[in-house]
């Protein structure tokens, strides 16, 4: 099925039935031809005359074997698909007075997402008047990302949403942490040295 949706997205030989198509590529000279010399250039050469930019004025066109090229293009498609990883965001919720088991028990449910590639949406949603206690729910969040800071990063800090109040966290990439680890001792310790001078006591020959 899936080489077929290709085979419809491109023209070849025959089918291109335009006056004059440009043709690219290192075994042809570039330049733009009459349809039927391009043709009988990809005849001569045991190839296919493709066109692969319909649009352009004129259409593009490359001498090459079809099925070679179906094969590329197939390759090409499914490197693409491997390299857009899908992003998922799973979500914890707390009120503004979660208790420290309940604390616990999710924060060990974000550390597992966390190592297995997923963010954290972690928020407190305030019901009616707890409202007032927002500023307590931006401290419960921020001690949730600090105990989380070996597994994750914030990405976005406490900002409140309606009733939400919401803090986002990227899974930290293995390593990232010891790198910043290297550069503290080669920077701080030529700052501790101190070096204190005090002035000399004017004399009475250096007062005259």
């Amino acid at each position: 099925m899936k080489n077929d949706s290709l085979k419809e997205q491109y023209r070849i030989n025959e089918r291109i039935r335009v006056r004059e198509v440009r043709l690219v590529g290192d075994n042809v000279e570039q330049g733009v031809y009459p349809t039927s010399q391009a043709l009988k250039i990809a005849e001569d050469q045991g190839l296919d005359l493709v066109e692969i930019s319909p649009n352009a004025a004129p259409p593009v066109c490359r001498v090459i074997d079809y099925q070679k090229f179906l094969y590329q293009q197939k390759k090409r498609q499914k490197e693409q698909k491997a390299k857009s990883v899908k992003v998922v965001v799973k979500e914890i919720r707390f009120g503004p007075q979660t208790d420290d088991h309940d604390y616990n028990f999710k924060l060990k449910h974000a550390k597992g997402f966390l190592e297995e590639g997923s963010k954290v949406k972690a928020y407190v949603f305030f019901k009616g008047r707890s409202i007032l206690f927002k500023e307590q729910g931006e401290v419960l969040l921020l001690r949730f990302a600090n105990d989380l800071e070996e597994y994750g990063k914030v990405e976005q800090l406490p900002v409140l949403e309606g009733k939400r109040m919401i803090i986002m966290l990227t899974p930290k990439k293995a390593g990232a942490a010891a790198a910043p680890a290297v550069s503290k001792p080669a920077v701080s310790k030529p700052i501790i040295k101190k070096v204190i001078v005090t002035p000399k006591p004017k004399t009475e020959e250096s007062e005259e």
